[in-house]
């Protein structure tokens, strides 16, 4: 029966409604009709599930699907079942059934009822079930997410690498292979592998000109950038990825803390649970899902408006596929990722503990997102070049990229190409980025001492540039492929020919300059903060001459009321009220209650005289991890327990200990270590540091410790310090 035969636009409104095919769908169908082997490569929510499901229906026997994950069948065997009486008209084979049920499962096969059979790749390898299906007439074998196959994808499963001789066994059947994301390598990877050299491949564009492309560097401030930017898409639907379950508890908890409805979904919470919160979000009862790659999988919501990566993914396969959650619907899909060369760091550590085989690949794949996160050009027309697809400069969604609508700076660079190329050249190959860097700007550490590079005529040739310079440059050389980072000898850099033939005969090298992103960067920031994300100088200043007069009336120094660096975050963040001023770095309770009105004032008067948009979802609250030690410190010190137990009981060294009791006092909590000190000091020495506080202009140790020369050591000081501000400010 061939597809000329077959009036499939009936069939298509019979079954499922439509009345018109999307994109490839009906080249692909026809294809498949016509028992010609097919390959499909079509993104997310391109309508692939259709291509296999439809002539599944139609033609004469039981189509296979090979899919990789249990939740994703269960759900589009449920959406075949809702479209027939029969509920037998799909089934699932998988490890998961009793006894009774895959008998069921082989009646309905046998008696023809069954048109689509969704199986595990590993229940194929079973004997028994290979015998069972050489029994039945079968349509055709189609192998869902077939990128799965190869090593080169993101997601390799070694069982899939088998499929083809299993298929074999069946006898003469066309085999469908379909996949979401593939680079050139991997689908002729595909092709091989499962003997089908000679499909008919058909292929959608990968542009999705409805997502917008951004990358932001990391920066300690990430919790806030990410709280302030779910707060500017208030109401809408995201997910945040991270790389980690610890990392994705914390970032669920700052949002829950700061009143942004979201919940964890990660592989080490119970299945109930994982269930549960993907319920949430599909029904909308929560906004945002922080979760590991482990979800999203088969996430059919159509409204997902914003992905966020606060680490950098691993492959730019896996950042396509996550990002392609965003706007299937084709509405609004802002893609943000966080960038910093540690975190790339951190996953070139984790590969180098496996074969060799495997790093090899895993490098080549994070060199590629490395290159993506560092380029100046168009990100779209870098991720659609890398699946193999050319996009023009006014192709559909060309300005929906941090890139094209903010270009980045770029500056000749030739020169300093080739020196960084002859010092890879002339160290022998035997470095990794950071000794290169510090040879060209003439830093010694014990590496380079070891080697005596440090006594080379080059060393520190390239001083007239600092290391983040080079760092970059030397990132941007490796992307060109000047330079490659060697395999075997994890991380160490070498020059390749192509760098070698550019020493002989340089040519311009512009070199983009890392954007440096502050929250300046965002509109949203108050209009009056002129400089990058700092405070606002005017009213630092009245908060200032406020802090004099206050500290004057009480008879202490200014410091005492408040440190310089609270000031400055109020002229940031413009608390006007109590509540707000406790988030304030170093600002307490305490503190807030005891001198906090009249600073609250002035800042809400300014705030009106001045028309200031109050940037007050920069205030993000903690999730008091750290006030469990707090707590134990303060009840402790009530207990006069020696300090040395407590930091012991703590796990903290001493250092560390006084940092935590400095933070307490300073903000405005009593601590009375008045038994401690006494062990330290006797009363003559006691008042002479406390006198010194007392006049001082300020709170610093270093100035302390010049002033008595030798005769306190820098416990004591600070310890001193302590019971000074917990006696006069507290």
């Amino acid at each position: 029966m061939s597809s000329n035969e077959i009036e499939i636009h009936k069939e298509l409104k019979k079954y499922f409604g439509f009345s018109q095919f999307k994109g490839l769908q009906e080249q692909v169908i026809r294809s498949i009709l016509d028992e010609k082997n097919t390959f499909v490569i079509m993104p997310t929510g391109g309508g692939k599930s259709l291509c296999y499901q439809l002539p599944a229906l139609i033609k004469d026997g039981t189509a296979i699907v090979v899919s990789p994950l249990i939740a994703l069948m269960k759900n589009q065997v449920d959406a075949i079942r809702s479209l027939s009486s029969e509920n037998g008209i799909a089934h699932v084979l998988n490890s998961s059934l009793t006894k009774t049920e895959i008998a069921q499962v082989k009646t309905d096969i046998t008696s023809g009822l069954t048109k689509l059979l969704y199986v595990a790749p590993e229940s194929l390898t079973k004997e028994e079930y290979v015998a069972f299906l050489q029994s039945v007439p079968i349509s055709f074998v189609a192998i869902d997410e077939a990128h799965c196959i190869s090593e080169w994808g993101h997601d390799f499963r070694p069982e899939y690498r088998n499929l083809r001789n299993i298929i074999k066994q069946l006898g003469k059947v066309p085999i469908i292979g379909l996949t979401a994301t593939a680079t050139p390598k991997v689908q002729e990877d595909i092709l091989k592998n499962l003997d089908m050299v000679d499909a008919n491949t058909f292929k959608a564009s990968f542009n999705r000109p409805n997502l917008y492309y951004e990358v932001r560097t990391k920066t300690k401030n990430i919790e806030s950038d990410i709280i302030r930017f779910i707060k500017q898409h208030k109401g809408k639907s995201g997910i945040i990825y991270c790389l980690s379950r610890k990392k994705v508890e914390t970032i669920a908890e700052v949002l829950q803390v700061n009143g942004i409805s979201a919940v964890p979904y990660h592989a080490g919470l119970d299945a109930k649970t994982r269930a549960k919160h993907q319920d949430m979000f599909l029904m909308e009862d929560v906004e945002v899902v922080v979760a590991t790659i482990a979800f999203g999988m088969g996430i059919d919501k159509p409204d997902v408006r914003f992905v966020i990566h606060h680490d950098i993914p691993k492959s730019l396969e896996s950042y396509y596929q996550e990002t392609g959650r965003a706007g299937r619907d084709g509405g609004e899909g802002h893609c943000l990722a966080y960038y910093s060369f540690k975190d790339v760091e951190k996953l070139e550590k984790f590969m180098s503990g496996k074969p060799v085989a495997e790093q090899e690949i895993g490098f080549a794949l994070l060199q590629e997102v490395v290159a993506y996160a560092e380029t100046s050009m168009s990100r779209r027309k870098f991720l659609l070049h890398y699946f193999g697809e050319e996009f023009p400069d006014d192709g559909d969604g060309a300005d929906m990229d941090d890139n094209v609508r903010n270009p980045k700076n770029k500056i000749e660079a030739k020169d300093q190409v080739v020196k960084l190329l002859e010092i890879v050249r002339d160290t022998k190959h035997i470095y990794k980025s950071k000794e290169i860097v510090f040879t060209l700007i003439g830093r010694i550490n014990a590496v380079i001492k070891a080697h005596k590079t440090d006594t080379q005529s080059f060393f520190g040739s390239g001083s007239d540039h600092d290391e983040k310079y080079w760092m970059a440059l030397l990132r941007q050389v490796l992307v060109s492929g000047y330079l490659s980072k060697d395999i075997e000898t994890y991380g160490v850099v070498k020059i390749t020919q192509q760098g070698l033939d550019f020493i002989k005969n340089p040519v311009s090298f512009m070199m983009s300059e890392d954007h440096e992103y502050s929250e300046a960067d965002d509109e949203s920031i108050v209009a009056s903060s002129k400089s990058s994300g700092t405070s606002d100088e005017v009213l630092t200043a009245m908060l200032k001459e406020l802090r004099k007069k206050v500290a004057k009336k009480l008879g202490v120094p200014p410091f005492v009321v408040f440190q310089d660096p609270s000031l400055e975050d109020m002229a940031l963040k413009y608390p006007i009220t109590l509540q707000e001023l406790y988030n304030i770095h170093g600002v307490g309770e305490g503190k807030a209650k005891k001198y906090g009105g009249e600073f609250v004032a002035l800042i809400s008067r300014y705030v009106e005289d001045n028309d200031i948009i109050r940037p007050d979802d920069l205030v993000v609250k903690s999730t008091g991890v750290n006030s469990a030690n707090k707590l134990y410190i303060i009840q402790n010190i009530d207990r006069k327990l020696p300090l040395s137990d407590i930091a012991s009981a703590k796990g903290l060294t001493m250092d560390a200990l006084i940092k935590e009791m400095e933070q307490i006092v300073y903000s405005g909590t009593k601590l009375n270590i008045k038994y401690w000190v006494d062990d330290m000091l006797d009363d003559d020495q006691q008042e002479e540091i406390h006198d010194y506080f007392m006049e001082s202009e300020s709170d610093k140790i270093e100035d302390a410790l010049k002033e008595f020369d030798g005769d306190y050591d820098i416990d004591e000081l600070r310890l001193m310090r302590i019971k000074f501000i917990s006696e006069v400010a507290n």
